[in-house]
């Protein structure tokens, strides 16, 4: 079977460190079963390689309604991502319950990230074909109840199953089916797909909230789209079976339900922590320290479990990956991109919100430029990246272009320019859309076949993972710095704290829409200004990536197959 084969020309500084490690790699291996290494063992693999194409026995057509289905796919995922951020004020009005709020647009990333890593080992074992499939029925199932929601519990319950399902909705397909020279364009254009779902969630959503099918049509959509491309699903989607001489109830034994569980109990405290810490439970409260305390055995509890490879075989975290100096600087830059992405398409419709007295569906619009930019500059950068022969460049220019953003967002206040903001805008969709996606095409280029699905999950929880950090963290600051500021502003007319922190809901809070003229307007000023120092995260963000990006080894990549086709 053909194998896509990439040529990587190391430097020779770095030859006997990286051989170093791969020797004690090898021998980690030997003793916990998991796939074998990186670039010299991929090297070695090669020579025995055939000429047969992964696509040999699938029809063109079928490979072009795949393409279109995942793409979808990815769509639905992203919407689903950020479609939270335009309805919240909606749902407070229909269910009440400000403290649910964030859990709202959280709950969903934080479940795909929390099992993410489980979902990606589940391909190495079972067909990927029902793999996929049941992790869209389980997609389509969190959506109905998210649509069907009479409470704000059930709500953040259907958007956590949501979540789950969309975990498996990623690009194993490609690794399996698709050429190292086709991988970054295919990268590129379901990163394409997926921004754009991210990037319409806020204007679906708004849209949604301000007409006669209400809020819930926003989760409610999800299920007649699907059902449009499920025959393509269940009928065109190729098969393939990675372990076929193993029985199901042998494939679910290997699979690591102890390392699951531990990661999943991971994220979940971790993010109940940010949301809650200061806004529900104060910093050093006992709720608060306990939370942390079990948070800490538990991560090292994981930690062992990982690099001891306890009750498993098949453990779902690549711990060998953190050897590789280019996936560790890889994973973290996408991070800063997706850090970046989640802050400004939550945040800027808000600022809209509050300074220009938008609608939810007027002030996601003004994404616009963002839209166009970000998508711009994803297919921009998937498609040179075969032929640029260094891939540095591209995070070092994206993490500029994200902290230059993030600074001058960072200046912005209610009386800041249309035309400031939305430049503003395009400096940070340029940035993040530079170094977004590329690393899925890069990172799988650096590791043997075997090792694809592990280095996209890897990949995907940078992604995932650091949307629902940044979107904690920036629900966090929101809440507790906001109130604050809002304290300080309206303190003078002795107002309830509830009362002053409902403000934050959106200009259709109950205190907004009665309160006079004066105290609307301190109170804008302040929401604002929390915005807007919520844009600190990207000037971090850029900092942080390009301290990486300048890192990053100086290599040729030779995305290219050797022969066959």
């Amino acid at each position: 079977m053909s194998l896509p084969h990439q040529n990587v020309d190391e430097p020779p500084s770095d030859s006997s460190t990286e051989a170093g490690v791969e020797r004690e790699h090898k021998q980690e291996n030997e003793m916990s079963h998991d796939p074998v290494d990186l670039q010299d063992v991929e090297r070695d693999t090669t020579e025995a390689e055939t000429d047969i194409h992964p696509r040999k026995d699938l029809p063109t057509w079928k490979w072009i309604f795949t393409i279109i289905a995942l793409g979808l796919g990815a769509m639905l995922y992203g919407l689903d991502t950020t479609i939270a951020a335009d309805v919240q004020a909606s749902v407070y009005e229909d269910l009440g319950d400000l403290e649910n709020l964030p859990w709202i647009g959280i709950g969903f990333s934080m479940a795909s990230v929390a099992v993410i890593l489980f979902v990606g080992k589940s391909f190495s074992q079972f067909d990927v074909k029902w793999v996929s499939n049941s992790s869209v029925f389980v997609f389509e199932v969190g959506s109905a109840i998210c649509g069907s929601a009479q409470s704000s519990n059930a709500l953040v319950v259907g958007r956590v199953i949501a979540g789950m399902g969309g975990a498996g909705i990623a690009l194993n397909y490609f690794s399996i089916f698709g050429t190292d020279k086709e991988a970054p364009l295919l990268n590129a254009l379901i990163g394409v797909c997926w921004g754009i779902g991210a990037i319409l969630g806020p204007v679906i959503g708004g849209a949604f909230s301000v007409s006669s099918a209400s809020w819930r049509w926003a989760f409610y959509i999800n299920l007649p789209l699907a059902a449009l491309v499920s025959p393509i699903y269940f009928f065109v989607f190729p098969s393939h079976n990675p372990n076929p001489s193993k029985s199901v109830l042998q494939k679910l034994a290997l699979l690591d339900w102890v390392g699951g569980i531990l990661n999943i109990g991971i994220w979940v405290i971790f993010m109940v922590l940010l949301v809650m810490s200061g806004s529900r439970y104060a910093w050093d409260s006992a709720f608060s320290i306990a939370l942390w305390i079990v948070w800490g055995v538990i991560l090292i509890a994981f930690t062992l479990q990982q690099r001891l490879s306890l009750f498993t075989e098949l453990r779902i975290y690549p711990v060998h990956f953190l050897r590789s100096r280019t996936l560790v600087l890889l994973y973290i830059t996408t991070g800063c991109a997706a850090a970046a992405n989640a802050v400004t398409l939550y945040y800027i419709p808000l600022f809209f919100q509050f300074t220009r007295n938008d609608t939810a569906l007027d002030a996601a619009v003004r994404l616009l430029p963002f839209i166009c930019t970000f998508i711009f500059f994803i297919l921009l950068a998937g498609a040179l990246l075969p032929v640029v022969p260094y891939y540095p460049p591209w995070y070092i220019v994206g993490s500029c272009l994200i902290l230059a953003g993030g600074a001058c967002m960072f200046t912005i206040d209610a009386t800041s320019t249309n035309a400031r903001v939305y430049g503003y805008e395009i400096l940070i969709a340029a940035g993040s859309g530079l170094t977004f996606q590329n690393a899925y095409a890069i990172a799988a280029a650096k590791v043997p076949k075997e090792e694809k699905n592990s280095v996209i999950g890897f990949i995907n929880v940078a992604q995932m993972g650091s949307t629902a950090i940044a979107l904690s963290i920036g629900g966090s600051l929101y809440e507790n710095v906001g109130f604050t500021f809002l304290k300080e502003s309206l303190g003078q007319f002795g107002l309830p704290d509830p009362a002053i922190r409902s403000a934050l809901a959106g200009v259709d809070s109950p205190l907004l829409t009665t309160a006079s003229g004066q105290i609307k307007e301190l109170a804008v000023d302040a929401v604002t200004r929390t915005i807007s120092t919520l844009f600190a995260m990207l000037i971090a963000a850029g900092a942080l990536g390009l301290v990486c990006a300048s890192l990053m080894r100086w290599e040729k990549l030779k995305l290219e197959r050797v022969a066959g086709g």
